[in-house]
């Protein structure tokens, strides 16, 4: 009998009667005290069992909880309800790409809610993720590369540059997903250039996984590589850029999070000065712009004239 098969033993045993001695237990299981010692830890402290031992009655006993099971794990009502959110926020973060996966999950969960008098549709609706600029993806790309990473393997891939419109097939080792302003990224490293890449998952038409190992990059200085910059482009930085915000937009402002290294100074007119660190100023000049006139760039002057052209060539859209 295997471990597995054995601790699900105990939940049978101590089911079918109101308490059962650990000799009784030791001769239906044919296990040493030593192992039954092991177990009952195990059942406790790693899987939540709620096996206790009632001393009036000489036995061990399941004690009567709000919990529910799952195989191998217990949840309380609270737990369950914390899982059932987790799991609809899943679905809403990519419909159908991991949705399907989740179905069976998703059953047990609503069967214990069920059985417990609340109802798990009713429940979901009250639970809304909103999505702007979402791109959709190719299932079965990201699936691929998903399976890269995960089972550091490499994989083929064929990839848009949006930039320059090139369409390259490239051997990349997957080094992490991410998940940034409502789509999908990879952070790996690319064969073909030698070196870190960010790749975005919806430029990437097709994906094979490759049998051989992924290249294994230390996580923590490839974050930093590619932390550098702001937003999604990575790289040492190459300028600080000085924004200041009215005191209007200051209220929502001062409590966003624009960059790891980020520094703010919050002036006694209710002015902000935000300072953020970039690489490249594409993702920054859209940021700034979707603010207006309530905020200004105080430096570096090379940033204020790109601000300077974008907005000139936004207002001749409208000159007669």
């Amino acid at each position: 009998m295997s471990e597995i098969d054995r601790l699900y033993q105990y939940k049978t045993l101590l089911s079918s009667r109101r308490v059962m001695s650990r000799e009784d237990i030791l001769h239906k299981l044919e296990i040493s005290l030593a192992t039954f010692k092991r177990d009952i830890a195990k059942l406790r402290d790693q899987l939540h069992t709620p096996i206790v031992f009632d001393r009036d009655l000489g036995g061990y006993r399941l004690e009567q909880t709000d919990s529910t099971e799952l195989p191998g794990m217990w949840f309380s009502q609270d737990e369950m309800l914390a899982l059932l959110t987790i799991q609809s926020m899943i679905v809403q973060l990519e419909p159908g790409l991991l949705g399907p996966k989740l179905k069976p999950f998703q059953k047990r969960l609503d069967d214990m809610l069920a059985s417990q008098g609340l109802d798990a549709a009713t429940l979901t609706q009250r639970v809304r993720a909103v999505h702007a600029g979402k791109r959709h993806l190719t299932l079965t790309s990201f699936e691929t590369v998903a399976k890269a990473t995960l089972e550091r393997k490499q994989v083929q891939i064929e990839h848009l540059n949006r930039q320059n419109g090139e369409l390259l097939i490239r051997e990349i080792s997957p080094q992490q997903l991410v998940h940034y302003r409502d789509n999908w990224y990879v952070d790996a490293w690319c064969h073909l250039r030698s070196g870190l890449r960010s790749f975005s998952i919806d430029a990437i038409s097709s994906a094979n996984l490759l049998n051989k190992p992924a290249k294994d990059i230390d996580l923590i200085s490839m974050r930093q590589q590619l932390d550098g910059g702001y937003g999604i482009f990575g790289g040492i930085p190459k300028d600080w850029a000085v924004l200041e915000f009215s005191p209007g937009r200051a209220q929502w402002v001062r409590h966003e999070s624009w960059h790891p290294q980020q520094e703010g100074t919050l002036h006694p007119d209710g002015s902000y000065t935000l300072k953020v660190p970039y690489s490249d100023e594409r993702e920054l000049l859209g940021d700034i712009l979707r603010f207006g006139a309530e905020v200004k760039v105080l430096a570096p002057p090379s940033l204020q004239q790109k601000l300077s052209n974008e907005l000139t060539k936004a207002l001749n859209q409208y000159k007669a």
